[in-house]
């Protein structure tokens, strides 16, 4: 997936806008990180991503899924844009943005969806 692509399924959650988290291209919704590019490795921090879940995605696709020892006690991964698949971003964003957003967004978007 290109950097281009990420950015498309990124903002298409409702409320996500473009910031900046460290200093990095990141995305907000309301005023909390969704999520941030790594330029030093391209890959996105992912959030809300058990510890277990993590082991399982670092061990069965390691081209794409990792973690620094600055992410290893936190729920989270580190995933490679150029070789992560735009379905498995969408549901992994989905999931934080869940948590994030405001509860009637969520009614809207479950009843969009059907």
């Amino acid at each position: 997936m290109t950097v281009d692509e990420m950015r498309r399924i990124v903002l298409g959650f409702p409320g996500a806008v473009e910031g900046t988290s460290y200093g990095q291209p990141a995305f907000l919704v309301g005023k909390t990180l969704f999520t941030r590019l790594r330029r030093e490795d391209q890959s996105l921090v992912l959030m809300e991503v058990p510890f277990d879940e993590r082991e399982m995605l670092i061990e069965a696709e390691p081209a794409t899924f990792h973690v620094t020892a600055h992410y290893k006690d936190y729920p989270a991964v580190l995933a490679r844009i150029d070789t992560l698949h735009p379905g498995s971003l969408h549901a992994f964003l989905e999931r934080r943005w869940r948590k994030l957003a405001p509860k009637t967004a969520v009614r809207a978007w479950d009843a969009a969806k059907g």
